[in-house]
C-alpha cells in the first residue's frame, strides 16, 4: 500500500521531488519505493526524463488500482467507525447551480431513511471532484460534462458508476431591449458581432467550439466563475452570455432568455459514486436526486430543462 500511495503522488505531482514534497519523504525514498514496485511487478511504471516523470501504460493500471484500494479502503474504515458510534458519515461533492438545484430537496428523504448520518458537502468542479469519488475521499459526486466524456470517464477501469439525472441546455442571455431579445429561438451565427461575457471558463471553449462550426471566433469580454454574475453583466450592457438552464434563476429585471435552435449545446449533469451496493445511505441519496431530476418535481418546476428518456 504505500508503494501504491507513492505512486499516486508521483502521477499526482509529475516529479519525484514534488510527491516527496507533499509524501514528507525525501526523493531518494520516493525513488526507492518506485523501484522496488517495478521489480515486484517486473514491468516499469514510470517513465523518467530531464522534464519530470510520466506514467507507462502499467503505471496507469497500477494507479488505478491504488486509488480503488484506497476507495475500499476509506469505506471499510467508515463501516467500522459506524460500529461504534452508530453514525454514517457521508460526503457530497458538488458544482455551484447542480448542488443548489438538486441537493437540498433531496436531503430529506435521506435523512428520513438514515437519520444518523452525517453530511458533508464539499463544493468543486468535475475534473477536481470525480478523483476524489475514485480515491474514497468523498462518497459521491454531482457532476456534469459537455458533448464530451467525464473528466474522469465511469465504467470497471475507474470504478465509477454514473447515473444521468438531466440533461441541461445553455440559453442566449440577451438585454431585454436587444435587436433579437423577442425571438422564439436563435442560430449562434446570428450572434457573430456580439461580444460575450461568460460565467464559467468551460463555458468559453464550449462556446468557441460552437461558434467554429458557425463560422466566427467569438469576442469574448468577461469571464466569472459565477452565472448570476454574468447576467449581472449582461443586464449592464457589457455584452451577451451563455448561461445553462437550471442557472437562470433568481431572475434578473431587464433581460431576456432566448433558446439556441437544434442542436444547441447541452450540459449532461449526473451523478458518480462507487461501491453503492454496501453503503444504503449512498444509494438513498442518489435515488432521491434521481426524483428531484424528475419533470414536476419541487427542484426543477419553473426550470426550463430538457431530460433524458428513462
Amino acid at each position: 500500500m504505500q508503494r501504491l500511495r507513492v505512486l499516486r503522488a508521483v502521477a499526482e505531482h509529475g516529479s519525484f521531488n514534488r510527491a516527496a514534497a507533499a509524501l514528507h519523504l525525501t526523493p531518494s525514498a520516493v525513488s526507492q519505493h518506485v523501484a522496488t514496485l517495478e521489480r515486484s511487478l517486473g514491468a516499469q511504471v514510470v517513465a523518467r526524463s530531464t522534464r519530470g516523470v510520466t506514467l507507462t501504460q502499467a503505471g496507469h493500471i497500477m494507479v488505478g488500482a491504488a486509488e480503488s484500494v484506497a476507495a475500499e479502503l476509506e469505506h471499510a474504515q467508515q463501516r467500522v467507525d459506524q460500529l461504534s458510534t452508530g453514525r454514517v458519515q457521508l460526503t457530497v461533492a458538488t458544482f455551484t447551480s447542480g448542488g443548489r438545484l438538486l441537493l437540498p430537496a433531496a436531503l430529506p428523504r435521506l435523512m428520513a431513511a438514515h437519520p444518523r448520518t452525517v453530511l458533508h458537502v464539499r463544493e468543486g468542479e468535475p475534473e477536481d471532484t470525480l478523483p476524489l469519488v475514485r480515491q474514497g475521499a468523498v462518497d459521491l459526486a454531482l457532476a456534469y460534462h459537455f458533448d464530451g466524456p467525464l473528466p474522469v470517464g465511469p465504467g470497471p477501469a475507474s470504478g465509477l458508476e454514473w447515473t444521468p439525472l438531466l440533461e441541461d441546455p445553455l440559453h442566449v442571455v440577451l438585454p431585454e431591449r436587444h435587436r433579437l431579445a423577442d425571438r422564439d429561438a436563435l442560430d449562434l451565427a446570428e450572434l457573430a458581432a456580439e461580444p460575450w461575457v461568460l460565467g464559467c471558463l468551460k463555458t468559453v471553449a464550449y462556446l468557441r467550439r460552437y461558434a467554429e462550426r458557425a463560422g466566427f471566433d467569438p469576442e469574448v469580454r468577461g469571464t466569472t466563475t459565477d452565472y448570476y454574475f454574468a447576467r449581472s453583466l449582461v443586464a449592464a450592457g457589457m455584452g451577451i452570455s451563455l448561461i445553462p438552464s437550471i442557472a437562470l434563476t433568481p431572475e434578473i429585471p431587464g433581460l431576456r432568455t432566448v433558446p439556441i435552435k437544434q442542436p444547441g449545446p447541452i450540459r449532461h449533469i449526473g451523478v458518480a459514486a462507487i461501491g453503492r451496493g454496501d453503503r444504503p445511505h449512498v444509494t438513498t441519496l442518489v435515488e432521491a436526486l434521481r426524483e428531484q431530476a424528475v419533470p414536476g418535481s419541487p427542484s426543477t418546476t419553473g426550470q426550463a430543462l430538457a431530460f433524458p428518456h428513462p
